[in-house]
């Protein structure tokens, strides 16, 4: 299955209108699988109902939170690493440097090598602009797959 993607002009320095525009690839998305559809997927392929393949899910997000807040790196197995980074501007020296420096808090997530590997697999298929995708469409699993 290759990845679909449109072409869209933007300025080559964003926020610089002065710029030239160049045409850059962005990625067509077919739709979303929501938690719901994840349990229901992961429940047909396992000896647990969906009901319970939910409520895991939804207790890892809770204690994946706590985890984080405790500054800890969160590592799930083959689907890869969350952990806590800092934007903020930088100081000329370190004395220099003040709380105030500090913009935002983000969570990064690092792919395991399975989804790494995902990405290596990759095709590529251009889509015209205003072309219209449903979730249904190549690359997913829909229930009656199931």
């Amino acid at each position: 299955m290759s990845q679909k993607y449109k072409l869209v002009k933007r300025y080559s320095k964003p926020g610089d209108t002065e710029s030239e525009q160049k045409y850059y690839a962005v990625a067509v998305s077919s739709g979303v699988s929501d938690i719901n559809h994840l349990a229901r997927l992961i429940g047909a392929r396992s000896t647990v109902s969906s009901a319970d393949v939910k409520a895991v899910l939804d207790n890892l997000n809770f204690v994946m939170d706590v985890e984080l807040r405790a500054g800890r790196i969160v590592k799930i197995g083959e689907l890869g690493t969350f952990r806590l980074s800092v934007c903020c501007r930088g100081a000329e020296t370190e004395a220099e440097f003040n709380h105030t420096f500090l913009r935002k808090g983000k969570i990064r997530f690092t792919p395991g090598q399975s989804l790494k590997d995902t990405v290596g697999l990759m095709s590529f298929s251009r889509v015209s602009n205003t072309t219209g995708s449903k979730a249904s469409e190549e690359g997913g699993l829909n229930d009656s797959d199931l």
